[in-house]
């Protein structure tokens, strides 16, 4: 049966057009019943047996759902049918294994792919494995359970409608099996017209006492909700109302309002800002400080603001606040507002019930914000600033009045409106500081707090029947919702991970946290890769050799120089001189585009890794470890595909000429940086590798000079090294990175191959080539860094990147020969994040890359763990093979854009995570040690500062008020003009790049005290300068010192026993 629909709509011209759609009403559809004797459904399971589509666990694709689903007592056998709601509320519960014999409605399908994409792509993997028994009934598309929408109906009464009408043709259709489809939703709605037609229908909570044996899923309901246990404080009123949509397009139109990405600052986590681009043109950062101001905005959402006046921009640096009970700190956007920064309360009390706390002040006396008694946000005045009825002051001021002088402070701003949430599962645990009163029964649910282990996310609460079981535990939860009337956000428990401290689950943790896909390879990624596995070898004919779609260069003295034991070799060079008396240099990268086809489930899994992550103890490949670590990787000795850059440069290292090739290599040697370093250096040896390397060392030097010439920076950051036991992977040492010659050598011949293919694929495809720019940062970032350097009387130029560098090599101090160092590391933090984009989206001045002073940049050297790299490869492979096919993914810009953010997201965390990965070892390395360190302050903060521990590379925290006294006044005041804290008797001064002397250990509380993250934390206390009240007394040192030593003997004892039991069982006597 055919039907058509017409629709008009309006093209993007204008125009008006007439579109006509055929719909096809069929009666031969299955319902899904293995056993079902109807003749379409038995013509539907001979079809797809037929067809070879039978699973290897024997269940038909056609007729999934199990003649024996789940019994209860009220419905009998069953099958679940959910609408929409349901799934989008309720995913969490559906994707676990237990939730089996699921029918899913095409009408549901639907609308999950408009509603959340998401959640659709969830619902989708799931009907895919066919060991859940997942069915798609397409009741759209069913002569007998179509419905068209009725005269004045909506379009969702409509769906729910058809959603009812299928359950009930479902019903009759089963009626002889004794097995019962039930709808489940929590549309009040929609499930008393259900129960009215006759139609089995329960909400989700009653669809869960099925499950008894599973209490958890019923703490794993979405939408709780949950009294906020706050709203009896009288001082409490609730957050701001946001703008409607229509104001906020009116505002961002007229300039009035800003948005950006929140970012909340990782040492306090009541202090977020964004970079916005302001109606000149230029983006500058705007801080959001307090709750009030954020009003429910969370890490990563986009949002909407205002600009405060300029009485309420920030003078005074942020305070460290990490550890701290948010019930307990002082919201700082209520602070009244001040410009003595004396007025900064450091060691405020607050009632907590029949609890005396301490909270210290999070981020500035400055900042305050006025709202309209109602709670409601002033409309948007697209003429400029609205003023409170009862306040003289603008509430918020225009953008266009901020300008770059900061002498009154740095902006501040007010969220009114979120463009798009950025919530996600998190990692949590229970708060040490909740407690329950009254009594309870043992399975009855409680309101209680819990804290994301990321400490920009505020308090989390849910619901749970399991308040003993998760104490001491780290598990995942879910935001549902942030109602204004509410403190915190609603969310509900998802699964469990493991007990807090342990290695595993720590490791856990930190993958999920930064969002690191870290689940095996699927069965349909494994089943993309070569069939003869490992004894794959490389065939003329079928890589094209033979037809000359790629180069032979065997014959090639080519060698790699990675670091020691690298197995996922990307990259292999070689050179040597031409008869001209030009030398000729390659640079050949593995051919991972050869393994990995477009659109393949491997190529979608690459797409969505994005990069391989590193951890101190592990790799998360992009790839299978058959083609990472073995056939795509340039291993020695063995014949492997390559993508080449050929150059031939003259004796200044000048490009002649560049050409770009598949190719086939034999590489000659595959070494590690110290052992080509040794090559060089040892005048004994002067084979032809050897030789070739001194010559690309010296080609590099020159390539490096005329970089530097041109302005590119050198950078530095603190980067460490483990040293694990083999057996239980425990950090016995740690060190700091070592960089040699060659590092530098293999740096600057990637560079110029990454230089030389972004101009090349640019040329080719001009609208979306895949590039990466580095903005160049705006002056007030800097503006710390100048005030602490100026009683220094040394003065960073920021006008450019060559002018930055040449400043930077002139900021020497004869005394002090880790200063240059230590100045580079803080510039760089200074810096703005490097980015992928479509060439499409920007004009080429914005494709400049800031640090390396690179008109035009790329990334193609690393394939193997960079996915970006993979996407170059196929557009350089389209631009210099005419023959080559390729599909929209490398001309659509929306595609290359929206791949891009990918790409920038996953690097970003995969860096975070590798830092989160140093950080717990570093506290495991540390445990039960007491050592004393030099190290240098790196920031100053309100109540404290941080140091820079050089011969470690790790930083932490010294602070100037006591983090576990109550009321204990802070022993130094920030002064804004030097930048810098002075104690109470004006002796002792501390700034930047002041080297300090400090004690580092890791504290001795159990991990369910660290309200931070639960993790036992490094901590840093002060021996020189003496500072009154700060740093440790003589007495206090020496009691530290001699309880190190007993720690460490009683250490060796330890050792020794376990040695013995594990090695001599036999002298073990006694237990």
């Amino acid at each position: 049966m055919l039907r058509n629909k017409s629709f008009v709509k309006r093209t993007r011209k204008g125009n008006v057009v007439r579109t006509v759609k055929e719909h096809y009403l069929r009666d031969d559809i299955s319902c899904g019943y293995e056993k079902c004797t109807t003749g379409v459904c038995e013509n539907a399971r001979a079809d797809a047996e037929e067809q070879g589509r039978i699973s290897g666990n024997a269940i038909n694709p056609a007729a999934p759902l199990s003649s024996a689903p789940r019994n209860s007592v009220e419905w009998g056998p069953h099958y679940l049918v959910p609408d929409t709601n349901a799934f989008v509320n309720q995913i969490d519960i559906f994707e676990r294994p237990i939730i089996n014999n699921v029918i899913v409605l095409s009408t549901v399908l639907d609308e999950l792919r408009g509603l959340s994409i998401a959640v659709y792509n969830r619902v989708r993997t799931i009907v895919k494995d066919s060991e859940r028994r997942w069915f798609v009934f397409s009741n759209e598309h069913h002569r007998e359970t179509f419905v068209d929408r009725q005269p004045n109906e909506s379009p969702n009464d409509r769906n729910d409608r058809a959603i009812r009408t299928a359950v009930k043709w479902l019903g009759k259709h089963l009626d002889g099996t004794s097995i019962a489809p039930v709808m489940v939703t929590n549309d009040e709605d929609n499930l008393r017209k259900a129960c009215g037609d006759g139609i089995r229908a329960c909400r989700m909570d009653e669809c869960l006492q099925v499950y008894g044996e599973h209490p958890e899923l019923l703490d794993m309901m979405g939408s709780v909700n949950i009294q906020d246990r706050n709203s009896s404080d009288s001082s409490w009123s609730g957050y701001s109302d946001y703008m409607s949509s229509v104001q906020v397009q009116a505002g961002l139109k007229s300039g009035v309002l800003l948005q950006g990405t929140l970012q909340i600052a990782p040492y306090n986590y009541l202090e977020g800002s964004i970079y916005a681009t302001f109606p000149d043109g230029k983006e500058r950062r705007v801080l959001i400080v307090g709750r009030e101001n954020m009003n429910r905005a969370i890490q990563g959402d986009k949002v909407v603001i205002q600009i405060l006046p300029k009485s309420k921009w920030r003078v005074s640096p942020s305070a460290a606040l990490v550890d701290e009970d948010e019930d307990v700190v002082p919201d700082i956007s209520t602070k009244s507002t001040s410009t003595d920064s004396s007025s900064v309360v450091p060691n405020a009390s607050v009632e907590d019930g029949n609890t005396r706390k301490r909270a210290r002040t999070a981020g500035g006396n400055k900042i305050n914000t006025t709202r309209n008694t109602d709670g409601a946000t002033p409309a948007v005045n697209s003429n400029g600033p609205t003023r409170d009825e009862n306040n003289s002051e603008p509430e918020f001021i225009n953008p266009a009045s901020v300008g770059d002088d900061l002498s009154e402070g740095e902006p501040t701003g007010r969220v009114v409106g979120i463009v798009r949430r950025n919530w996600r599962s998190y990692c949590a645990f229970l708060d040490p500081n909740f407690s329950h009163k009254g009594t309870r029964a043992s399975n009855a649910p409680i309101n209680i707090s819990v804290l994301a282990m990321d400490r920009r996310i505020p308090k989390i609460k849910i619901r749970t029947r399991q308040l003993d079981v998760l104490s001491g535990q780290r598990f995942v939860v879910a935001i549902d919702s942030w109602p204004k009337e509410s403190r915190y956000p609603l969310g509900h428990f998802v699964r469990a991970l493991g007990d807090a401290g342990d290695k595993a689950t720590e490791t856990e943790v930190l993958l999920l946290e930064h969002d690191v896909p870290f689940q095996p390879f699927t069965q349909n990624v494994r089943a993309d890769l070569p069939t003869e596995g490992a004894k794959w070898l490389f065939d003329p004919i079928r890589d094209q050799l033979a037809c000359g779609k790629r180069r032979d260069l065997r014959d090639l003295d080519v060698c790699s120089i990675d670091p020691p034991g690298c197995t996922d070799i990307d990259d292999a060079l070689h050179a040597f001189v031409l008869p001209n008396g030009n030398f000729q240099v390659g640079v050949h990268i593995a051919d991972v585009t050869n393994f990995v086809k477009p659109n393949t489930a491997m190529d979608k899994e690459a797409a969505y890794r994005s990069t391989t992550v590193y951890l101190v103890d592990k790799r998360i490949d992009m790839l299978p470890e058959l083609l990472g670590t073995n056939l795509c990787s340039l291993m020695s000795n063995v014949d492997r595909l390559a993508f080449s850059c050929i150059w031939e440069l003259d004796s200044e290292a000048n490009i002649v000429d560049v050409t770009f090739h598949k190719s086939v290599i034999h590489s000659k040697a595959s070494l590690s940086y110290e052992e080509a370093q040794n090559r060089i250096d040892d005048p004994a040896m002067k084979d032809s590798i050897t030789n070739n390397i001194r010559l690309l060392n010296s080609l590099a030097k020159k390539l490096r000079k005329r970089r530097m010439d041109a302005g590119a920076l050198t950078l530095s950051s603190p980067e460490v090294r483990f040293r694990l036991e083999n057996d239980s992977q425990d950090p016995v040492d740690v060190e700091m990175k070592a960089l040699k010659e060659t590092n530098a050598l293999v740096e600057e011949f990637m560079l110029l191959a990454n230089i030389s293919v972004a101009q090349k694929i640019y040329e080719h495809f001009p609208d979306s080539a895949l590039l990466r720019r580095h903005p160049e940062p705006p002056a007030q970032n800097f503006d710390n860094l100048q005030h602490a350097l100026k009683p220094l009387d040394i003065q960073l130029e920021t006008g450019s990147s060559l002018a930055l560098a040449q400043s930077l090599d002139r900021a020497v101090l004869p005394t002090d020969p880790y200063f240059n160092n230590l100045l580079r590391i803080l510039t760089t933090r200074c810096m703005m994040q490097a980015q992928y984009f479509c060439s499409g989206l920007f004009t080429p001045e914005e494709f400049r890359h800031y640090g390396l002073a690179s008109p035009i940049y790329t990334h193609f050297t690393s394939p193997i763990r960079r996915y970006a790299d993979v996407m170059v490869h196929r557009l350089l492979h389209a631009s210099i093979d005419r023959d080559a096919v390729y599909g929209s993914e490398l001309t659509d810009k929306a595609k290359m854009n929206e791949q891009c953010d990918i790409l920038n997201h996953r690097h970003r965390m995969a860096q975070q995570a590798g830092r989160s990965s140093v950080e717990l070892y570093t506290n495991l390395f540390f445990k039960g040690k007491t050592v004393e360190e030099p190290g240098y302050v790196t920031q100053i903060l309100q109540n404290g500062f941080s140091v820079l521990i050089p011969s470690y590379g790790i930083e932490g925290i010294v602070y100037t008020t006591s983090k576990d006294a109550e009321n204990v006044a802070a022993v130094m005041d920030y002064e804004k003009e030097s930048h810098t804290l002075v104690s109470l008797d004006k002796q002792s001064i501390i700034g930047l790049f002041q080297r300090v002397h400090v004690v580092l250990q890791v504290d001795d509380k159990p991990v369910s005290a660290n309200v931070s993250s639960m993790r036992r934390k490094l901590s840093l206390q002060l021996i020189e300068p003496q500072i009154s009240g700060l740093s440790l007394t003589a007495d206090q040192l020496k009691a530290l010192r001699a309880a190190a030593n007993s720690n460490a003997q009683s250490n060796q004892d330890d050792e020794k026993i376990v040695e013995m039991v594990t090695k001599h069982p036999e002298q073990i006597r006694n237990v």
